[in-house]
């Protein structure tokens, strides 16, 4: 099991993020790296308090912002958008608006792969043992983990509410007399690697295809994941792809078909830089080359602009004609 420096358990004030937060944030930042901090900062982002600081621990949670040392003689710490955060979300970016399901995919991976970031949802994609549970199965889990490694800072209370985040975060609310804002459902809801049941008292994580999810986002994906494997072996089997820990075909809940097919089409996607053989029975990828996973990102999101440039031509024909 990998070991974290550190974990996450709070800092979302117990809101999911919401479809214009990440874009701004990255705004937010770009203009003034104090933005979060700045007394004014419920009037420009357009929030209340504690969601100022809720837009915040996402923007760092999904990789779009990150921290810099606080300057001598502050304690504040400013933040800046990263280079995806940029090419994503500002504006004439790949996608600033959330309109892409491949972003939705993008972003879940970026939570679920790092277990400093949002230790739940890393620990509940990678490492819990069922695809059935409740609240209380995950709460008992994650407090036996945390007395394991000692995170102090990890209260019954806050994995409590840690916890009803996860669930939000991917479980579409049902939720009665309660205010609009409060029902409104995080993006990622959209992805559908997670069912409630009718009670909201047992949660399924959903294997599947996922025809949504790109085959450029799983290679990114493949990508991150190969280079933070401890070795950098040649070969990975099928079933580390499928079920080892952090790795995409585990934390985008794929089947076995929907792995397969996409580990087909690898080799055209990483231009033969990583190909999926079966020799003797035995199911692995070979690692020629590690592609970058910025390369993978531009030539998807290009190609949709592409398919959308033609359609609109099409259309004007259609129109003139």
């Amino acid at each position: 099991m990998t070991v974290a420096e550190r974990v996450t358990f709070s800092g979302h004030e117990t809101f999911p993020f919401r479809y214009t937060w990440l874009k701004k944030a990255v705004d937010a930042v770009d203009a003034d790296e104090y933005a979060f901090h700045a007394d004014d900062a419920m009037v420009k982002l357009g929030v209340g308090k504690n969601m100022v600081a809720s837009m915040r621990h996402w923007g760092m949670a999904t990789g779009m912002l990150s921290e810099a040392p606080a300057r001598r003689g502050s304690r504040i710490r400013p933040q800046r958008a990263t280079d995806l955060g940029r090419r994503l979300f500002r504006d004439g970016g790949w996608d600033p608006f959330l309109e892409d399901p491949g972003t939705l995919w993008l972003l879940h991976w970026q939570l679920v792969s790092v277990p400093e970031r949002a230790t739940t949802w890393w620990w509940v994609f990678n490492q819990y043992p069922g695809m059935v549970f409740t609240r209380t199965d995950v709460q008992e889990a994650l407090q036996t983990l945390v007395a394991q490694r000692g995170w102090t800072r990890a209260t019954p209370a806050s994995l409590k509410r840690d916890i009803d985040v996860f669930i939000r975060t991917y479980a579409p609310q049902r939720r009665r007399n309660v205010l609009l804002e409060d029902t409104l459902d995080c993006p990622l809801a959209e992805l559908g690697v997670m069912r409630a049941s009718s009670r909201q008292q047992n949660f399924a994580l959903i294997r599947s295809d996922h025809e949504s999810l790109p085959d450029e986002v799983f290679a990114y994906a493949l990508a991150d994941y190969l280079r933070r494997r401890p070795s950098q072996t040649q070969t990975v089997t099928l079933e580390d792809l499928a079920f080892g820990e952090g790795a995409p075909g585990r934390a985008f809940c794929l089947d076995e078909p929907g792995l397969l097919g996409r580990l087909d089409r690898l080799e055209a996607v990483t231009d033969s830089g990583v190909v999926f053989d079966e020799t003797a029975g035995l199911k692995q990828i070979y690692v020629h080359q590690v592609p970058d996973p910025v390369t993978l990102l531009q030539q998807y999101y290009e190609s949709r602009a592409a398919e959308t440039r033609n359609r609109w031509s099409q259309a004007r024909v259609r129109r003139a004609s």
